[in-house]
C-alpha cells in the first residue's frame, strides 16, 4: 500500500509499467529537492515495489522562457546540494546541464527506455505541463505525475474558487483530513534500494552529469551558456541548504511578529521564502512543520466549523496565523485556479466585473503614460514605485505589500488594462526568483480585479477596481529605509527593452 495519498498521484499515459526494464526514473522538474517530497517518496515506493535501482534526472535546459543568469544560478545552486545529499543515497542521481539550445533532447526518452515506470513532479504552471504532456504521449512506459505543492492537494477541490474567503471556508472544511499526510522527510532513508552505479556509457557520454565544481558559483559555467545575461545574479543563494537556513531564522526571529510588522519595508519582517517555494528547493510541508514545532502546536487546538474567517481558526499565535493566511490560503488559491484553467494567465479570466470596469474606462486620459524600458529602468516620476522596481531589478524580488502597488501603478501608466497586464507579467517573470509561479500569477492578476471586489468611489483608469496609490502607502507604512536603500538607482535595466 503507497503511503503517499492518492489524490496526489495520476497517471499521465496510458501506457503500462514494465518490471523488466533496468530501474525507476524520477524525472525532477519542480520539487526539487532529496526530502519532503511526495514524487521521490513514490518513486522509491516504485522502486521497491518492483526491486529495482533508482534513477534521479534533473535537468536544467537553456531555452525555456526568461532563462537568465540569474535563474539559472539559483537552479544550479539546488543541484549542487541535491547532488551533495544524494551521493551518500541508494539513488544515481543525474544533474544535467544543457550547453546549448537542443541538446537535452533525447535524454528523457533514452533512460526511460529502461525504466520501468517513470514518475515526475505535477507543476500546474510556466511551460512544465505542456512539457509533461508531450513526454506522457511520447513515451512508451507508465509517466506517473505527483502533487507535492502545497498542504491540500489539488485535486481535492472540485472547482475554481474566485474569492479567498470562500476558499479559505472549503479549506478549514477540507483541511483537518490532510494534515496528517505529510511527506516524509528522508524517502530515502531505510530504503535499501539497489544502487545503479552508472549510466549505460552511451546516455552518459551523449549527455553527461554536471561534475560538483561545475554547478558551484565559481565555475564560469554560466558564461558559455545561451541564456540572458544581462539579468545578473543576486546575493541570494538557491538551493535547500539556503532554504532550511532561512526558514529556521525566519520561524525564531520574525513569526510572532508577522502580523503587525510585515507589510512595513523597514520591518524587514517577511520570510523571503518564495524563491525556495517556487523552485521546489522548499517544501510547504516542511514550513509547516517548522511553524507547529515553534508553536507547540496540535490539531486539537483547530477551530469549529468553517466559518472563512482569516484568523483564529488554527489556534495559533497572531504572527503564525497571519503567515500561515499566506501560506495556504492565498498561495493555494493560486495553485487551485493555475489546476484547473490553462488560460489562468490570460486577461479574460477576470472576473466579469473587472473585465467590464475597465472597458469602460479603457480610454480614459492617462498622464504620464511610461513604455516598457522606462519602467523596467525604474525611470517614473514616483520615489516609492522606482524603489520597488529597483528592488526587483537589483535583488530579483519586490517586497510584499508594495508588490500589490507596483502592480496597480503599471495599470495606471498604460494604454490598456490588457498591455499592463502584459507588462506586469513580463517584468515579474524576467526579474523575479518566484516569477512563473502560481502565486505571483496571482497577485498579478490581483491588482486588476481577481479573487477582489468592485470598490467605490468610482475612479478615473482604475473604475470600480481597488485604487492604491504611493502617498498612502507613504503615511500607512515604515520605509524611510526600504527608500534609501533602492531610491535614485534607475536606468541600468533600459537596454532589455529597448
Amino acid at each position: 500500500m503507497s503511503d503517499v495519498p492518492d489524490p496526489r498521484v495520476e497517471a499521465a499515459n496510458e501506457a503500462p509499467v514494465r518490471p523488466e526494464r533496468d530501474f525507476v526514473l524520477y524525472w525532477m522538474i519542480a520539487a526539487r529537492r532529496p526530502r519532503f517530497n511526495f514524487a521521490l517518496e513514490r518513486a522509491v515506493e516504485r522502486a521497491k515495489e518492483l526491486g529495482k535501482p533508482l534513477v534521479v534526472l534533473e535537468a536544467l535546459r537553456c531555452d525555456y522562457p526568461w532563462a537568465s543568469r540569474r535563474l539559472h544560478r539559483f537552479v544550479l545552486d539546488g543541484m549542487a546540494d541535491n547532488r551533495r545529499r544524494l551521493a551518500r543515497a541508494p539513488v544515481l542521481y543525474h544533474p544535467y546541464v544543457e550547453r546549448e539550445k537542443g541538446a537535452g533532447k533525447g535524454l528523457l526518452a533514452a533512460l526511460a527506455k529502461r525504466a520501468a515506470v517513470v514518475v515526475t513532479d505535477d507543476y500546474p504552471a510556466f511551460f512544465l505541463p505542456r512539457m509533461v504532456a508531450a513526454a506522457a504521449g511520447r513515451l512508451d512506459v507508465r509517466l506517473e505525475r505527483v502533487d507535492s505543492n502545497g498542504i491540500l492537494p489539488m485535486a481535492a477541490a472540485d472547482r475554481v474558487f474566485s474569492r479567498a474567503f470562500d476558499f479559505r471556508r472549503f479549506l478549514q472544511r477540507e483541511l483537518p483530513g490532510h494534515l496528517a499526510e505529510a511527506p516524509r522527510e528522508n524517502p530515502l532513508a531505510r530504503s535499501r534500494l539497489p544502487k545503479l552505479e552508472r549510466l549505460p556509457e552511451k546516455i552518459a557520454k551523449r549527455w553527461p552529469a554536471a561534475g560538483e565544481a561545475e554547478l558551484g558559483p565559481g565555475s564560469g559555467l554560466l558564461d558559455g551558456l545561451p541564456i540572458d545575461r544581462e539579468v545578473a545574479e543576486v546575493a541570494t543563494a538557491g538551493g535547500e541548504r539556503a532554504a532550511a537556513k532561512l526558514l529556521a531564522s525566519f520561524v525564531e526571529e520574525k513569526l510572532e511578529r508577522y502580523d503587525e510588522d510585515s507589510n512595513h519595508p523597514d520591518a524587514a519582517a517577511t520570510s523571503g521564502l518564495s524563491p525556495y517555494l517556487h523552485f521546489g528547493h522548499l517544501s510547504a510541508h516542511q514550513v509547516f512543520a517548522a511553524i507547529v514545532d515553534r508553536e507547540d502546536w496540535n490539531p486539537g487546538r483547530l477551530g469549529d466549523g468553517a466559518s472563512g474567517a482569516r484568523s483564529g481558526w488554527w489556534g495559533m499565535g497572531a504572527g503564525a496565523e497571519a503567515f500561515l493566511d499566506q501560506l495556504v490560503t492565498w498561495r493555494e488559491l493560486g495553485f487551485n485556479m493555475c489546476s484547473r484553467r490553462d488560460d489562468h494567465d490570460r486577461y479574460d479570466t477576470l472576473p466579469e466585473w473587472a473585465r467590464r470596469t475597465l472597458a469602460e474606462h479603457r480610454d480614459d486620459p492617462r498622464e504620464p503614460r511610461y513604455g516598457l524600458a522606462e519602467l523596467a529602468a525604474a525611470a517614473t516620476y514616483d520615489p516609492v514605485w522606482n524603489a520597488a522596481q529597483t528592488e526587483l531589478a537589483r535583488e530579483g524580488r519586490i517586497h510584499n505589500y508594495l508588490r500589490m502597488l507596483w502592480g496597480k501603478k503599471i495599470l495606471e501608466w498604460s494604454q490598456t488594462p490588457r498591455e499592463a497586464l502584459a507588462r506586469m507579467l513580463e517584468l515579474n517573470d524576467r526579474y523575479a526568483l518566484d516569477g512563473r509561479d502560481p502565486n505571483s500569477v496571482s497577485g498579478i492578476f490581483w491588482c486588476l480585479g481577481r479573487y477582489d471586489r468592485a470598490w467605490g468611489p468610482e475612479r478615473p483608469i482604475f473604475g470600480k477596481v481597488r485604487y492604491m496609490s504611493s502617498e498612502s502607502a507613504k503615511r500607512k507604512l515604515r520605509m524611510r529605509g526600504y527608500l534609501e536603500t533602492y531610491g535614485g538607482e534607475s536606468g541600468s535595466q533600459a537596454g532589455l527593452f529597448e
